[in-house]
């Protein structure tokens, strides 16, 4: 009896066990797991025990319990939960030998039409009919495939199919001459117009790329060499829009990258071919057409789910490249006409990207996406007149163009609170003082009143206003920027008197007349005029750099700022070592008289200000130390 009971204790663990790996196998593989009572009665397991009598546990012993029923695998769920990722092995294997695949059929079957026809084996119209034939027969029998679940090979057949009938049109009419060119290229129209319904119809973007790249190849296929701008570009643009179509209704962005660059490749190719200048005003329409069909794009197109960052980057990318090369395009034609004119179109190029990004942030397409082109879009506008100040303007009038742009972008950044053309207006003005420094060479022919100093004068007034607008804020950048935006001011204002002091002492210079003695040697009064003349010049130099840097003292006493005194430290630090340095050695007693006792003073009264504690630096230093727990320094 005993050793009956463990028995049954023993199957009733072994089945509930069984039982339990069975639901985790179907809960992983997603079929639907049987209830507990449907589990019970398929392995025999009863509701509930109770203690067997001595009768039925004998009974039980002696008839062996009948083998449990089969278990019936349940309702598997239409859609698993999971799908595993393919690895290398298997792509290389279903996608990239079928790639390879069909270009090797096609090769090869190029190769056997190649054969029988230089055999004479087949007549022209006959090599013609079975190509086509042949063509829509791999395309019919590749629907079978489709229907069993390969679509990856039907799509590949697909291919071969839509390859065989380009090229047996393309021999009909180029080969052959068995037809016109209009016939050809609509039958080849009819051929890209019915991939196109399969692709919608099996919602299949592969076949809408086969659709635009058997469309932008027929041009090539049917060219006669002759220009037919109106009819090509024609027809561009309706692959064009008919690609805009597509992503309107379906998240096929990547069919936008393949439509611009077909349209780039044959826009380039008939311009490096057949265009002149008496073409400006419809080939600048075309460019037209087609730009404004790809800036329509980025705003229009359907998101895909689950889109990996690099596709998901193709409007804000394609926005850029097309207003880039739209303008380099239009810059191409026009600048030979007018520079004016090509000062304007990017003025109002700008003013279209203005309009674009607020139409972006109307539309609100995604989050993430709405604020990149909207950002990207005021960039390009930005951008664009940054660029139309050099076209238009000439030599420093470009220098000061840029610094009346940031500005300009600076005031508005202030209504509007954009850090974003904070940031242009700094790189604005970023442009402008280099160029200043490197590139702007000026002819002055009077002092201090010339565009030398006007130009820096306009600098230092924009520099004034950045510093200004940035201390007004209480953030670490702001405070950075307000700090680098009053040195480049007082670093442009003395070079820029340095430069009128240079001026001066130049002009005295040419005022000398080299002559010669009769040994062919300078004579004495020359020679001397010409040093008295370096000396007065380098001691001037001394003399404003004390000047200015006795200016910044006092200005950074008058404003309490030890960072503009400090400023004035180092300043006069640097006029110390010119004058201990160099003016000890070059200058004449006089002037090195003046010029040390000049700065003695200047130290002195500097030195007597800070003892006086005008500014009660100590007491700050107290309240600062007493604060902080630190007891005053003696």
């Amino acid at each position: 009896m005993d050793t009956s009971q463990n028995d049954l204790k023993a199957i009733r663990k072994i089945l509930a066990e069984l039982t339990s790996r069975v639901y985790r196998i179907e809960h992983q593989l997603g079929i639907e797991p049987a209830s507990v009572e449907q589990a019970r009665a398929t392995v025999g397991v009863p509701p509930a025990s109770p203690r067997p009598s001595v009768t039925n546990a004998r009974s039980e012993k002696a008839a062996a319990p009948p083998p449990p029923p089969p278990l019936t695998p349940a309702r598997v769920k239409a859609t698993l939960r999971a799908q595993p990722e393919i690895d290398l092995e298997s792509r290389i294997g279903s996608h990239w030998l079928n790639r390879i695949g069909i270009a090797a059929l096609l090769i090869g079957v190029s190769y056997f039409l190649k054969f029988a026809f230089d055999n004479n084996w087949i007549g022209p119209a006959g090599r013609v009919s079975v190509g086509l034939l042949a063509g829509i027969a791999v395309v019919v029998w590749s629907e079978s495939f489709r229907a069993k679940g390969y679509s990856a090979f039907s799509y590949s057949l697909k291919a071969v199919g839509i390859g065989t009938l380009y090229l047996s049109l393309w021999a009909a009419f180029q080969v052959y001459n068995l037809i016109p060119s209009g016939v050809a290229f609509l039958m080849m129209l009819v051929v890209t117009s019915a991939t196109a319904a399969m692709a919608l119809a099996q919602d299949a973007q592969l076949l809408a790329a086969f659709a635009l790249t058997g469309g932008f190849t027929t041009p090539l296929l049917l060219s006669t060499g002759q220009n037919r701008e109106v009819a090509l570009f024609c027809y561009v643009a309706l692959l064009d829009l008919a690609t805009l179509f597509l992503v309107v209704f379906k998240p096929w962005r990547r069919l936008l990258v393949m439509s611009y660059a077909g349209t780039l490749f044959l826009y380039m190719g008939w311009y490096a071919d057949f265009y002149s200048r008496s073409q400006l005003g419809l080939t600048l329409a075309f460019a037209t057409l087609f730009f404004a069909i790809f800036a329509i794009a980025p705003l229009v197109t359907l998101q895909p789910k689950d889109e990996v960052a690099l596709f998901a980057s193709i409007p804000a990318v394609l926005a850029f490249v097309n207003a880039v090369v739209y303008f380099l395009q239009a810059y191409v034609m026009i600048k030979e006409v007018d520079r004016i004119d090509m000062a304007w179109f990017a003025l109002a190029l700008a003013a279209v990207y203005i309009f674009l990004s607020r139409q972006v942030q109307t539309r609100k397409i995604t989050p993430g996406s709405t604020q990149i082109l909207h950002f990207l879009h005021l960039a390009l506008a930005l951008g664009f007149i940054t660029v139309a100040i050099p076209i238009r303007l000439d030599a420093h009038w470009i220098t000061i163009g840029w610094f009346v742009e940031a500005g300009v972008l600076l005031w508005v950044a202030d209504r509007v609170q954009s850090e974003m053309l904070n940031g242009f207006a700094l790189a604005a003005l970023a442009l402008g003082v280099a160029r200043l420094l490197m590139i702007d060479n000026f002819y002055t022919t009077q002092l201090i009143f010339n565009m030398r100093m006007a130009t820096y004068t306009v600098a230092v007034v924009v520099l004034g206003v950045v510093a200004w607008y940035a201390a007004r804020r209480t953030d670490e950048a702001a405070r950075t920027v307000a700090a680098i935006a009053v040195v480049a001011l007082n670093a442009l204002a003395l070079i820029a008197l340095s430069h009128e002091v240079a001026d001066y002492y130049a002009r005295q210079i040419s005022t000398l007349r080299p002559l010669r003695s009769g040994r062919n040697q300078w004579i004495p009064d020359y020679a001397n005029n010409w040093r008295r003349i370096q000396i007065e010049r380098d001691f001037t130099y001394s003399a404003l750099w004390m000047a200015y840097g006795a200016m910044l003292m006092v200005v950074g006493f008058f404003r309490r700022s030890a960072f503009v005194r400090w400023q004035a430290l180092v300043l006069i630090a640097v006029t110390i070592v010119k004058v201990f340095v160099y003016d000890v050695s070059q200058l004449d007693r006089g002037y090195r008289i003046v010029s040390f006792i000049v700065l003695g003073g200047l130290l002195l009264a500097i030195s007597f200000v800070y003892q006086r504690d005008w500014l009660q630096l100590s007491a700050r230093k107290l309240e600062q130390g007493s604060a902080e727990g630190k007891p005053p320094s003696a």
